[in-house]
């Protein structure tokens, strides 16, 4: 097998949990997989991302308060967010939005149901840990985009590794608590968080896989 293959296989098996079991993942192989993440390219290898990694216990506490907060407080992100999907994007969004719903048996138009599975982001999908992500205010979208690498490296390493994992920008949403909850300095962006642990291959929301666009869709040769 080449490292091409590896790669692939990797990529084609990584996929966002949203159901997971209790079980921590030992400290040794979060440092691992944040070892390797590191590697990822940055500009002038600046390395703008820092974390914050909670203990299942600090997860459980940290999942309580963020559920209570985002029940009762508005939307509020530190980076903006995309003022809409249109076209073909908005397309990709409702494709593995029926995914999800139909995996868990919500029926299409009922608000309340989805409303529900929505705010599930809240509760972390049950995962025992969360690696809170931000990047330096003063680089910017660029510092951003480096720290968007990390989180690619990230998922593929735990994937590696036997450990689930989701990318989570509804977090962002809540930045003022989470800041607040951990003390984050006002000069760092709160970009995403990534839930993680041990998927629960049970679970009906773990049961499907959404679709990648066609090279040829994303990629214009010019000779």
């Amino acid at each position: 097998m080449t490292q091409y293959d590896t790669l692939t296989d990797i990529l084609s098996a990584r996929f966002s949990c949203r159901a997971f079991l209790a079980d921590p993942v030992p400290q040794d192989t979060v440092a691992r997989i944040v070892s390797a993440a590191q590697k990822v390219p940055s500009w002038c290898n600046a390395q703008p991302w820092q974390l914050i990694v909670t203990s299942a216990q600090e997860t459980d506490r940290f999942r309580d308060a963020l559920y209570a907060a985002a029940s009762t407080t508005a939307p509020a992100p530190d980076m903006t967010w995309p003022e809409g999907y249109p076209d073909v994007y908005g397309d990709r969004r409702r494709a593995c939005g029926f995914q999800l719903y139909d995996a868990v048996g919500i029926e299409k138009g009922d608000r309340a149901a989805s409303a529900r599975q929505m705010m599930e982001n809240y509760r972390l999908f049950g995962a025992p840990h969360v690696a809170i992500v931000t990047s330096p205010n003063v680089l910017g979208p660029y510092g951003a985009m480096d720290t968007g690498g990390f989180v690619t490296a990230f998922c593929l390493a735990a994937q590696a590794l036997g450990v689930a994992t989701i990318p989570q920008a509804a977090i962002a949403a809540q930045a003022p608590f989470v800041r607040n909850h951990f003390d984050i300095p006002e000069d760092r962006q709160i970009l995403c968080a990534v839930s993680f642990g041990y998927a629960d291959p049970d679970h009906p929301a773990n049961s499907f896989r959404t679709d990648r666009a066609d090279v040829s869709d994303v990629m214009k040769w010019k000779v």
